[in-house]
């Protein structure tokens, strides 16, 4: 009887999830320059090639590629103002189960975001996004300007809060509810990870190499009091890259110190290094591999006897996409492995989803998660859309 109430209860959430959205509204860049999400995204929000050159060029097309009137013609060459204010929103809802309590949870909304962004001026870009997100208050979590070439360096320059490991794999555009565990790993008491900081990213070509290098205060992206770097230490990430073929190699590189967030005066020092992969098989397949070393020199904060852990872990990621870039249909696994000295800090996990676009900016899904770490498993179903 309880599996009847059960199985009921999912189907009338599915249904109401499931509900079309007005569909006839698209996202702010797709507005200005009249093109369809599948030019940049497969599928949203997950970018093509060509959708990750139009984010480097900071979001803008070639030169003189633009439609006409895209922008207002104000007889002035220092000022440029996109003609529609360059805003979209994105809505996420889920309804999931799991073998805890509570057994069947109503996620709606899991995320709702306000994004704003698009090139402001020649060679000058803005990007930001305002999140409320799984019943948290409302946050800025990326927000940025993006410099292109500027005074005619041989680099791009992104001032603002970011996610440090946007060079080896962006979270926010994965297509798995399932996250990014090995980035997201703190031992200890310490508060360093690869995820979001406030700071400095360069962005250059070595010849056939890509180069990132991050400069941040460590110190995430919460209020400040009455700064909004906790310490004096700056922590430096080098992401390094190259293309052999279909085969896309990356290696990275990070280091950092930081304090005991409880004013002890001890301090922690972390190193983080390894090596990624990438394979794209046509637009049918991509497998995507990351694994990563860490070590942090005393991230208990210990005054006397410095206690180093080592973690260890990466994942594994593949896409098929059955119909090709530009179908409706796309099937995603994400395996998960993090071991650590600290035990809280383990991770052993993996999830398969299957997503549908009801309309290019309306994308269904469906996902099974098997956490092997805790011995629990959850399912969802929901929807995605942008307009």
């Amino acid at each position: 009887m309880r599996r009847l109430a059960l199985s009921a209860a999912l189907a009338a959430s599915l249904a109401a999830l499931l509900a079309p959205a007005d569909a006839g509204a698209i996202p702010a860049f797709a507005r200005r320059y009249r093109f369809s999400c599948t030019t940049c995204h497969a599928p949203f929000p997950k970018l093509k090639p060509f959708g990750d050159e139009f984010a480097g060029r900071g979001f803008g097309l070639e030169p003189g590629q633009a439609p006409a009137r895209s922008n207002v013609d104000l007889g002035d060459d220092l000022l440029q103002l996109p003609r529609e204010f360059p805003i979209a929103v994105r809505f996420d809802a889920f309804a999931q189960v799991q073998d805890g309590d509570p057994t069947l949870d109503f996620q709606t909304p899991w995320a709702f975001k306000i994004l704003a962004g698009g090139q402001i001026g020649a060679g000058v870009s803005f990007y930001g996004y305002y999140i409320l997100e799984q019943g948290e208050p409302g946050k800025l979590e990326d927000t940025f300007l993006l410099l292109s070439r500027p005074f005619g360096l041989p680099f791009d320059l992104t001032v603002g809060q970011f996610q440090i490991s946007d060079a080896i794999a962006k979270r926010e555009l994965r297509l798995e509810r399932l996250d990014y565990e090995i980035l997201k790993a703190r031992p200890g008491a310490s508060t360093v990870d690869l995820t979001y900081d406030r700071g400095i990213a360069l962005a250059s070509d070595l010849g056939p190499v890509g180069a990132v290098l991050t400069v941040t205060n460590g110190s995430g992206i919460g209020p400040g009091d009455p700064t909004l770097d906790r310490d004096k230490y700056k922590n430096f990430g080098l992401h390094l890259s190259a293309d052999v073929g279909p085969l896309a190699l990356g290696a990275y590189g990070f280091f950092g110190t930081e304090l005991d967030p409880l004013g002890s005066g001890v301090k922690n020092e972390t190193w983080i290094a390894g090596p990624q992969a990438r394979v794209a098989v046509r637009d049918r397949f991509d497998v995507a591999a990351v694994w990563l070393e860490r070590r942090d020199s005393n991230p208990g904060f210990l005054g006397a006897g410095e206690e180093e852990l080592r973690t260890s872990g990466g994942f594994l990621e593949a896409v098929l996409y059955p119909q090709g870039h530009d179908g409706r249909w796309t099937v995603t696994a994400l395996y998960n492995h993090v071991d650590s000295d600290d035990d809280a800090a383990d991770r052993d996990a993996a999830g398969v989803a299957l997503s549908w676009l009801l309309r290019r900016n309306v994308r269904i899904v469906a996902e099974g998660d098997r956490d092997f770490e805790a011995d629990g498993w959850s399912a969802s179903v929901g929807t995605i859309a942008a307009f």
